[in-house]
């Protein structure tokens, strides 16, 4: 079996920590290199849940995307509820290694599992990494439908293919406008109107979008907008990041056992139809 520090170097392959936005917290945060690693579980929120989880499969390593600490703390407490996860990991002897921001703009990173898993396909970044000489790197995807269809039936599709949540999709938007060519993005997406605007796409589909961005959107354009749950945007890319390392694993002889969560940590539980519109 191998170690941790041979497992994290192969996870910094894939998403290397230098390339995460400078206000970010990814890394390994609990783990000793040198314990052996037989079964990984990827999520995308180092919850409670998602650590009893790893207890339970017998788990050496949790990836999840988002940071556990992500401001930092001055205590690790298990009366906190982000102090119990870290006694929890260590009382197991599980490693903790998050992947957020790197992973996000990676080739392939969080959006382009977030295409595949709307069958779109991606035709380059939607804000490219100038690092990147290939032109792969970068922040959301620009895409397209290998037919055009309303919008309407893209959102039904959209519906169908992301991971089911209270919130569903929501849509801003001329339900019969053709869709064509489309922006996604995983995680919060709205400070990308700008890129979206300037790539003259037909629809934008990501998550977290406010009252008052959309509204201005818009304003400004027939720019159709999909708003998805935070988490269903993001959880295709722990079956890329799963099938990643399961070829990592292979090639180098590991035989490691890698699993993705399928626990919906979205915090949203229900959704309240409304009675209708106010007088």
């Amino acid at each position: 079996m191998p170690r941790l520090s041979e497992v994290i170097a192969a996870l910094e392959s894939l998403w290397p920590a230098e390339r995460a936005e400078s206000w970010d917290a990814v890394g390994t945060v609990v783990g000793d290199p040198d314990q052996e690693v037989a079964r990984v579980l990827f999520a995308v929120d180092p919850v409670q849940d998602i650590v009893d989880e790893a207890v339970k499969l017998d788990a050496d390593l949790l990836v999840t995307h988002h940071p556990l600490y992500l401001r930092g703390t001055t205590t690790v407490a298990a009366s906190h509820f982000k102090g119990r996860v870290v006694h929890t990991l260590i009382k197991n002897d599980i490693a903790l290694h998050v992947a957020h921001t790197n992973a996000d703009t990676a080739d392939p990173g969080v959006s382009d599992a977030l295409a595949g898993a709307l069958d779109l396909r991606v035709v380059r970044p939607l804000v490219p990494d100038p690092t990147d000489p290939s032109g792969r790197r970068g922040l959301g995807r620009i895409c397209e439908l290998d037919h055009p269809v309303p919008l309407r039936e893209f959102a039904l599709q959209a519906a169908e293919r992301l991971p089911a949540t209270a919130q569903g999709i929501r849509v801003a938007g001329d339900p019969e406008a053709v869709v064509r060519t489309i922006a996604v993005s995983g995680g919060s997406g709205d400070g990308l109107f700008d890129d979206v605007r300037a790539a003259g796409v037909d629809a934008f589909l990501t998550a977290d979008l406010r009252h008052h961005p959309v509204s201005e959107a818009r304003a400004h354009s027939p720019l159709a907008l999909l708003d998805a749950a935070h988490w269903a945007t993001e959880w295709p890319w722990c079956e890329l990041a799963a099938a990643q390392l399961d070829e990592i694993s292979d090639r180098n002889g590991w035989d490691l056992r890698v699993h993705v969560s399928k626990t919906v940590t979205d915090p949203w539980t229900s959704h309240s139809p409304s009675p209708g519109a106010p007088n």
